[in-house]
């Protein structure tokens, strides 16, 4: 009987089966290293809480909900955006989840505010903080499909659980009454309490318009606009740089340019 037999019921009784699956190796290293009791116990502990801090985050970021995975450093800065990097950094310093502020980015169709949104919400997972990614839409259908579920009150809850909301595309049309009550009830829960990264076509001051009471759209959006970093980004469509199309096109652009064949 080996050594790792006599240990796999000791360790799968204290939880730590996964030490099983790297521990041939370790014990290797030890023989060859001639490794101290202490510094090997050292070592496979330390593969463990790092185990489980990675398993911690791939299901932080599962619970997140995001599209895809983005990360700040992936943007493609050669798009022709502008926004003031001053506000991004100082937003990706993650300081106002700290103090219970809100991000909001705002610009035309295709300029990277949903990747930008995403981002965030990825630095700050790997931060340790709850997140929670959802079309401004689809919060409005939960909210509704509730009220015919009878679980309103749990499903309200679920969006006030999270450190970091982050609700995309707000704005896409004007909310009915339901819908306004909706998002009125969700600001003025979270607000001081929890943050949000909103993103939207419109600018700003065209949010109160979408309002079906404007006097509850007045005291949301106080309530936003005072506790937030405003990020306009401007510029043509993010999204047409990265499609087929436009990288097909770009490649025959060059091809016509340095292809001696057609320069002859």
């Amino acid at each position: 009987m080996t050594t790792t037999t006599e240990l796999t019921p000791l360790l799968k009784r204290l939880k730590l089966g996964a030490v099983l699956n790297t521990l041939p190796e370790r014990v290797a290293l030890a023989r060859r290293d001639q490794i101290d009791y202490a510094s090997f116990l050292q070592i496979i502990l330390t593969d463990e809480i790092n185990r489980r801090d990675h398993r911690r985050l791939e299901l932080r970021l599962q619970r997140a909900g995001f599209e895809q995975t983005c990360r700040l450093e992936d943007f493609d800065w050669s798009a022709s955006i502008t926004l003031d990097r001053r506000l991004l950094d100082a937003a990706f310093s993650l300081q106002f989840l700290d103090r219970n502020e809100h991000v909001l980015l705002v610009g035309p169709v295709g300029v990277g505010k949903s990747f930008i949104a995403q981002a965030l919400g990825y630095a700050a997972v790997r931060a340790g903080h709850t997140v929670r990614f959802v079309h401004a839409d689809d919060f409005f259908r939960a909210m509704a499909q509730a009220r015919v579920d009878h679980s309103t009150d749990k499903t309200f809850r679920s969006f006030l659980a999270p450190d970091l909301l982050i609700l995309d595309d707000l704005g896409l049309h004007r909310m009915t009454q339901q819908q306004s009550i909706d998002l009125y009830e969700l600001v003025i829960a979270r607000h001081r309490t929890a943050s949000f990264v909103i993103t939207s076509n419109r600018a700003v001051d065209e949010w109160l318009g979408l309002f079906d009471d404007p006097i509850l759209g007045n005291s949301a959006l106080d309530r936003l606009a005072n506790a937030s970093y405003q990020i306009v980004i401007e510029g043509a469509s993010y999204r047409e740089r990265l499609s087929p199309h436009r990288a097909l096109l770009d490649g025959l652009d060059a091809k016509e340019v340095v292809d001696p064949q057609t320069a002859g």
